[in-house]
């Protein structure tokens, strides 16, 4: 039994600006402002809001700011600290962002913004030396095809009532266990990445943010494996 874990942001409300709000004025007066073309900018409901108004499930897109809160509590958790954790974002215009466990993500929300721009011009971040960003073109069900995982949670309103506490012994029995959350703002997933799940659960009877899934999850895993005590015993024991 292994005891990494495998996290996806799944349907995630990250992107670049898409073509046909490339005329709206506030798309142009953004692009003229910050000296780039429409298609390198990063859609952000917070600044776009009424160019958004008629893309088509325009409620669940342009929330980067959810993607850089679930990355800057998984990245810093002990659990990628120790090598035990991979994290994917799957984008909602079908992308499949690939992360180093050493990237260090800018808490500055504006420094994140810029390097997500970077690395949806040239597919990887940084341009020089080994990439701790990539990105490509791929689906939801290409990913799983590929980590081949022998469970997939999904955490989800309309699943089965379980705790977090539940949960984690599950996924630490298991040699290739992935969890799904949703890295949107409103909605539900689609019928495609829910076929993916072999367990769909609801953690709590209100809406949760997903970087409080993210957290309370890894924590709860990190738990069920004794993770706190041996990062304590090696400190006490002076071999940290």
């Amino acid at each position: 039994m292994t005891e990494v874990l495998t996290l996806i942001l799944a349907e995630s409300a990250i992107e670049s600006i898409p073509r046909e709000m490339w005329d709206h004025p506030t798309i142009k007066n953004l692009s003229k402002r910050r000296g780039k073309p429409p298609r390198l900018l990063l859609l952000d409901k917070s600044y776009h809001y009424f160019a958004m108004k008629k893309l088509p499930d325009s409620e669940r897109r342009g929330r980067p700011d959810i993607v850089h809160f679930c990355l800057l509590e998984a990245l810093g958790s002990p659990l990628n600290k120790e090598g035990l954790l991979k994290v994917y974002v799957h984008t909602i215009d079908d992308h499949i962002i690939y992360i180093e466990p050493e990237t260090r993500l800018p808490k500055n929300y504006n420094r994140f913004v810029g390097l997500i721009e970077d690395l949806f011009e040239h597919g990887y971040v940084p341009p020089s030396g080994k990439p701790l960003l990539s990105i490509e073109a791929g689906g939801l069900p290409d990913l799983i095809e590929t980590l081949k995982p022998t469970y997939t949670v999904i955490f989800e309103r309309g699943g089965v009532p379980m705790t977090f506490e539940e949960v984690a012994p599950r996924l630490a029995r298991e040699e290739r266990p992935v969890v799904l959350v949703g890295g949107f703002p409103h909605g539900e997933f689609s019928e495609r990445t829910m076929k993916l799940a072999n367990e769909v659960v609801c953690v709590d009877p209100e809406v949760l943010e997903a970087w409080t899934v993210v957290s309370r999850i890894i924590y709860e895993y990190e738990r069920v494996i004794g993770l706190p005590k041996k990062r304590l015993e090696r400190m006490r024991s002076g071999t940290t």
